[in-house]
């Protein structure tokens, strides 16, 4: 009996099922809000990512420009001072104004120098100075000490090199530079503004690097002049980056940071990348390792590094997935250095994140001040008067139809309340109909009780008798089919009996007889008495082969009548206990039913084709298995009927398919079966031939279920012949007992 199950609240059902709905709705508007803020508030952040990469790239490139500018002015300054100067001799002047030192350098004299006012000269050491080069070295010191003090404010230092290795520099925070330089001047970039290595002419901006002296960081920018086709000088500039680089670190967006890079990887400013002394800066694509950058800081460097190089000229934000970060991207003009602004994909989306949650508690208050005034109304307008309606049930069915509901209200509950006061009369009216109905009904019972029961009585004996006749037809069956094989040995045993030539042995008998009184001599010199001693081995072989096939042919028939009263007592089984399982060889089984149905094989000449696989013995009920075996056996041999003699064939495999069940198929190349009737083979009474009766595969079947097993049926088709497959437990005789 199932248990009775708890009452469930209607009221708190409804909210749960609302309160779901809501709380779905709330999350789906919460989703949405998410997606459109990120939406809304990443465009905003990258909007605003591209205008400050614009910016800062406009402002700290201007400093650059304003170089490349100055150097215009300068080379035409320069180009018309050694024009103005023509042939003139500059010797005296020169000699006032540099002196050889002991390194064997030419250096600005020390007496009367002042390095805040006046630009300082440096020739190499061992350099021959001819008048040509003076003049260039006068009208480059004029030039500089013209421009120097004026661009000062804007520039370190201005510069002139020429390609004798001169250096002409005004520098006024640095006065004694030309005196402090050691004996080794490395003249920076001197070949690239060669016409060969710089063919367009243009500013050459070098890479960053430590001054000798101040050993502070700088870049130098220098622009070759060339006068009547000849390479005769550089101008240049020293920018400090110091200021550029601690921008670049600190001025940046909130939860950014800002990087400067080469396109040739040389990294310009970095807020986590240091620098060693003046041995140089960081190579984004370098192998070497560095103190303090990780393998992780590199792969995130060359990330970047790649993905601004492969970027469109005119995309100015870029997105690089792999790291979860947005690029800011802008061209320094001047030296061609990218600035970069990296933001991280969690600055952007945690403003709509927070915005989400917001929506999401808000949402959660509002659903639970619902639930709670929901839950009220319920309470109020549905739970009472539905416990009002359980109760009015409840009495009607307990039989008191005397219920009071609260009919004047004109909602949906109110007609439920009329309608169960009118449903209450009428089951009272139909109740007490019933109560009529059923004394008589009762009474009508009773009569066809006593009516069913007689019935019952004629139908048991009917059964009954049908049973009887069933089990008689199944052991006439069965008994005709090993009759039949036991007629056969018979008739084979009569036939040797008749062809026996037992005459012969009276005829040998009367011959020595009459020779008994001279046997010896009969024996040995009678040609006819001769081959009486062959005949008579012959003849004694011949008795001893004719008397084994006679005891064979009886063992036959004391084996086949021994199975009829086997049959007799399988059938009993129906009406007793069942008989015990013996170990038995299969495959004598199966060579015992070919021998019962041998007569028939040899008269309608089937070439029987066997493939049994060798088994140890099974335990099961040996007359069972050979009684289906026989009726299977038997069934195909009729089926082979009107199939040519001389292509009659039937098969008999045997198999072990798995661990548990034996297969023994019996297949023909007869009549065959067609498909709708192959549901119907094993029914009672049903049979395809005219002289059958549709017992033999009906209690085989049967059998084979007392055994544990069944009978499978396959065909193509008519004509297409059919197998019969006998599937049986598998359980060795030995593990039995």
């Amino acid at each position: 009996m199932p248990l009775p199950r708890s009452p469930t609240s209607l009221s708190r059902s409804t909210l749960l099922k609302m309160g779901v709905r809501i709380a779905g709705v709330v999350a789906l508007a919460t989703l949405f809000s998410y997606l459109h803020l990120l939406h809304t508030v990443r465009t905003e952040d990258l909007e605003r990512l591209e205008r400050h990469v614009g910016e800062r790239s406009q402002r700290e490139q201007l400093l650059f420009v304003l170089a490349q500018d100055n150097h215009a002015a300068l080379k035409k300054a320069l180009e018309e001072r050694l024009r103005a100067m023509g042939q003139e001799d500059v010797s005296a002047r020169f000699d006032g104004l540099v002196t050889r030192m002991p390194d064997g350098t030419l250096r600005s004299r020390v007496e009367g120098f002042d390095g805040t006012k006046m630009p300082g000269i440096i020739v190499n050491r061992n350099r021959t100075v001819d008048a040509a080069l003076r003049r260039r070295i006068l009208a480059a010191y004029d030039v500089v000490a013209w421009f120097g003090p004026a661009l000062h404010t804007r520039f370190t230092n201005t510069y002139v090199v020429l390609p004798e290795e001169v250096i002409i520099v005004y520098w006024p925070e640095r006065p004694n530079w030309c005196h402090d330089l050691g004996n080794t001047i490395a003249f920076r970039g001197g070949d690239t503004h060669t016409p060969e290595n710089n063919p367009t002419r243009r500013s050459i901006w070098s890479g960053i690097y430590a001054d000798q002296v101040t050993q502070k960081w700088m870049v130098s920018v220098s622009t070759p002049l060339d006068m009547d086709g000849q390479y005769i000088a550089r101008i240049g500039h020293d920018v400090l980056l110091e200021e550029l680089m601690a921008r670049t670190i600190s001025d940046h967006l909130p939860g950014t940071y800002n990087m400067i890079f080469r396109d040739d990887g040389s990294v310009i400013a970095h807020p986590e990348l240091t620098r060693e002394g003046a041995t140089g800066v960081y190579d984004i694509l370098g192998d070497a390792p560095q103190d303090g950058v990780t393998g992780e800081q590199r792969h995130h460097l060359r990330s970047i590094f790649e993905r601004v190089r492969t970027r469109a000229p005119d995309d100015g934000v870029v997105e690089l997935p792999e790291f979860d970060e947005y690029l800011g991207v802008a061209r320094l003009e001047g030296p061609g250095w990218n600035f970069v602004t990296v933001l991280p994909e969690r600055v952007v989306s945690e403003p709509a994140l927070r915005a989400a949650r917001q929506v999401l508690l808000l949402g959660t208050l509002a659903l639970f001040l619902e639930l709670v005034i929901m839950s009220w109304v319920l309470r109020q307008q549905i739970t009472r008067p539905l416990l009002s309606f359980t109760q009015a049930a409840d009495r009607v069915a307990a039989g008191d139809f005397q219920v009071e509901l609260d009919t004047s209200r004109e909602d949906e509950l109110g007609q439920l309340a009329r309608a169960i006061r009118l449903m209450a009369d009428k089951v009272q009216h139909r109740e007490e109909a019933l109560r009529h109905a059923n004394e008589s009904l009762e009474h009508r019972v009773e009569e066809r009780t006593h009516e069913l029961q007689d019935v019952h009585r004629q139908l048991v004996q009917t059964a009954r008798r049908a049973g009887m006749a069933e089990i008689a037809t199944n052991v006439l069956h069965n008994v005709g089919n090993v009759l039949t094989s036991v007629h056969t040995s018979a008739q084979l045993a009569k036939e040797r009996m008749s062809r026996m030539r037992l005459e012969q042995v009276s005829r040998v008998a009367d011959m020595l007889e009459q020779n008994l009184s001279n046997l010896s001599a009969f024996l040995t010199r009678d040609e006819r008495g001769q081959h009486v001693t062959p005949f008579l081995g012959k003849l004694g072989q011949s008795l001893q082969e004719e008397r084994q096939e006679l005891l064979s042919l009886l063992d036959d028939v004391s084996r086949y009548t021994e199975h009829i009263g086997d049959i007799v007592k399988v059938q009993q089984t129906y009406a007793r206990t069942p008989r015990l399982h013996e170990a038995v060889h299969l495959e004598e089984l199966v060579e015992d039913s070919l021998r019962i149905n041998s007569a028939g094989l040899l008269r309608h000449r089937v070439k029987v084709e066997r493939n049994l696989a060798p088994l140890p013995p099974v335990l099961t009920d040996k007359h069972k298995v050979l009684m289906i075996l026989v009726n299977l056996v038997s069934n195909a041999r009729n089926a082979l009927d009107t199939v040519p003699e001389d292509a009659r064939r039937l098969s008999l495999r045997m198999e072990c398919t798995s661990a548990q069940h034996i297969r023994i198929e019996v297949r023909d190349n007869g009549v065959g079966i067609a498909p709708e009737l192959l549901t119907r083979i094993f029914q009672y009474g049903f049979t395809t031939r005219d002289d059958g009766h549709g017992f033999g595969l009906h209690s085989s079947a049967l059998a084979a279920q007392e055994l544990g097993g069944s009978i499978e049926v396959h065909s193509e088709g008519p004509g297409q012949g059919a197998s019969f497959t006998l599937v049986l437990p598998y359980l060795q005789g030995e593990e039995a007992a």
